[in-house]
């Protein structure tokens, strides 16, 4: 149990030497762990950018069929642009998640602190909601970039029948599902039990500030 707990229940128990510095003890101690917060927040996307790019880079290397289709895909401007983008999106993230964790100052009153603590949720926010869309929309672009590249694939999509085509998309969607349930899953994992803990924080400066 870390120390702003047990101020906690001190103040739950109603003695007096606790309500004399209660504001003084408990403000520091949220700034200290909002900031940690924070930076923990800002390895783990320097983690998952390191993941992708070894992700990427590690299978070019060893594997031949791997490498020819990726070159072969990164000629097309869509899929490149779209690869481009995700990584400028995780260096950015990366960034705005550090400028937070440096713009904490030990001077902040706890409505800066509050604000802070908003501008990093909504960082965070938008960071999952544009990876989960990127996920959505890369299962049908997949589909097509395989349907213009492989002459075996582009012959079997124009001799199928309706029915034939109508379960190629029902597997589209369910893949497209299951991948956006485990990077969901993933980010409430590791970012949501983070973010928990920061609006905890930022609940208890509420009530500095009432």
């Amino acid at each position: 149990m870390d120390e702003l707990e047990l101020l906690k229940k001190d103040w739950d128990k109603g003695t007096t030497e606790f309500k004399s510095y209660s504001d003084n003890d408990i403000y520091p101690m949220l700034h200290k762990k909002s900031s940690s917060i924070v930076k923990t927040l800002f390895y783990i996307s320097i983690a998952e950018l390191a993941f992708w790019l070894l992700a990427g880079i590690i299978p070019y290397f060893i594997s031949t069929t791997f490498k020819e289709k990726l070159d072969t895909s990164y000629e097309n401007p869509l899929f490149l642009g779209i690869n481009i983008l995700s990584y400028l999106v995780i260096v950015l993230f990366a960034y705005l998640l550090y400028r937070s964790y440096k713009s904490i100052s030990s001077t902040d009153s706890a409505k800066n602190l509050m604000e802070k603590i908003l501008k990093t949720r909504k960082v965070i926010k938008y960071y999952v909601i544009f990876n989960l869309s990127l996920i959505f929309l890369s299962i049908p672009l997949s589909i097509y970039f395989e349907y213009q590249e492989n002459p075996e694939f582009h012959q079997q999509i124009v001799d199928a029948s309706t029915s034939q085509m109508l379960v190629l998309y029902a597997v589209a969607v369910i893949i497209a599902a299951v991948f956006l349930v485990l990077i969901w899953l993933f980010y409430k994992l590791i970012y949501g039990v983070l973010l928990k803990r920061l609006n905890r924080n930022y609940d208890e400066l509420k009530k500095l500030e009432v």
